[in-house]
């Protein structure tokens, strides 16, 4: 036999998930086995190498530096067949919906309003709503496209298009508004913020140079949840353009001093393995144009 010193196939994609999970546990649900089938192939695999693999602790198992080793070879090599496989192989019919994974105020107050439209234009695209934000971990999520703000480092090996900049405005109620004579008319009103962007009225006083000071001023969890409280006649909340342009086309909020970009942008994140998936081209195209009329739009207001 020309390779002579290798060891028992079968036992290599237990050993490299093994590794890479630290955990038989782990290996066996990746791999859909049981966690006995996976310890009886590692087993084998020490066997038939004449070494031990991991050093078994209590409740940890630490592969040793020549498993480490073994297992960067392994990777290397499944990663080789499996792009020879790719290219070899014919294109494969898409399995599945694609699980898009979006902010959850955009999710709520931007895409999923306009669902209809992309069954409309795109009705071979299936899409599986995620509510998500923040770092984008496709294989942990188990997700295929994420839509975020580019506020902190994107995966580097992840598809990545740019959709729309960020801007932001104060909005309230018309009635509300009414009573703000420039900004010296904030200090009749009640601020709103939110949780989890809790400097956005502090961005938007640098970047105008306006000030506001607020008779009161009160804190909720989520952007959404501080819109549905200016929609009410709460208060006056900073909001993205993107998450109140429907509320501002039906006349329910207003932005008495506009909107203005505040550096940053939302795109389109895709999984590396999906750079050939047609449906992925297809539902990028409709982001853009449905996205590209937020940049022009916001200036109009």
């Amino acid at each position: 036999m020309r390779w002579s010193a290798l060891p028992p196939l079968n036992t290599l994609l237990p050993f490299e998930a093994t590794v890479r999970h630290a955990s038989m546990t782990a290996a066996a649900r990746e791999l859909h086995v049981t966690h006995g089938a996976v310890s009886r192939q590692i087993q084998n695999l020490e066997r038939s190498l004449g070494t031990s693999l991991f050093e078994r602790r209590t409740r940890a198992l630490h592969p040793t530096p020549q498993a480490r080793q073994l297992a960067a070879v392994v990777r290397d090599a499944l990663d080789q067949i499996d792009a020879a496989a790719r290219q070899i192989a014919p294109p494969r019919a898409p399995a599945g919906p694609l699980t898009l994974s979006c902010e959850p105020t955009l999710l709520m107050r931007w895409l999923i309003p306009r669902l209809p439209d992309l069954a409309a234009k795109v009705p071979d695209v299936a899409v599986h709503l995620s509510a998500g934000g923040g770092p984008v971990f496709f294989e942990r999520d188990d997700i295929d496209l994420a839509i975020r703000r580019d506020d902190f480092p994107f995966p580097e090996e992840a598809g990545r298009t740019r959709l729309f900049a960020e801007r932001i405005g104060p909005v309230c109620r018309p009635e509300l508004a009414a009573r703000l004579t420039g900004t010296a008319g904030v200090s009749q009103v009640t601020l709103l913020h939110t949780g989890t962007r809790p400097r956005a009225w502090d961005d938007w006083r640098r970047i105008t140079g306006l000030r506001a000071e607020p008779a009161s001023e009160q804190t909720l969890e989520h952007f959404y949840l501080t819109l549905q409280a200016a929609t009410a006649g709460v208060g006056v909340a900073i909001a993205p353009f993107a998450v109140a342009r429907d509320d501002l086309e039906r006349g329910q909020l207003v932005a008495p001093f506009g909107f203005v970009p505040d550096g940053t942008s939302y795109h389109l994140l895709s999984r590396p393995s999906l750079e050939q998936d047609g449906r992925v081209g297809r539902l990028t195209a409709w982001l853009r144009d449905s996205t590209s009329r937020l940049d022009d739009d916001s200036e109009r207001v």
